[in-house]
């Protein structure tokens, strides 16, 4: 088996990590599931921003681990949850690196939720 590559973020693939000063919350079937003042925006390449959110503001008794697993050069390996409440839809919606490679460390303990695998990630300015 091939030694994975690791690659370093640069120009030519770019990746930003910065607070959202925004309320974000998660839901899916009626249920709240992540709501924080705490999340961090992932912006890599050209893919659509990403709300990584801390595990602490996550109800993780509603995701159940999966087997499924991928690995990204830039960030590391990548593990998945999946929501029962949502259904068939939300399997595997919810990702995590929980030993990301140096450039990416802030996202250790934070996860992120696939858009159309839940009903709504909002992010709510003010009050």
């Amino acid at each position: 088996m091939p030694a994975r590559q690791v690659k370093i973020p640069a120009p030519d693939h770019p990746i930003a990590i910065e607070p959202n000063p925004a309320r974000v919350v998660v839901s899916i079937a009626g249920r709240v599931i992540a709501d924080t003042r705490a999340a961090l925006t992932l912006r890599e390449a050209s893919y659509p921003p990403v709300q990584y959110i801390p595990r602490q503001d996550v109800d993780m008794d509603l995701l159940k681990r999966t087997d499924h697993a991928t690995y990204c050069p830039y960030k590391g390996d990548c593990a998945y949850f999946s929501i029962p409440l949502g259904g068939e839809r939300s399997a595997n919606a919810v990702w995590t690196y929980e030993a990301p490679f140096a450039p990416v460390a802030a996202i250790k303990d934070h996860v992120a939720f696939y858009p159309d695998r839940v009903d709504a990630i909002e992010e709510r300015h003010g009050g």
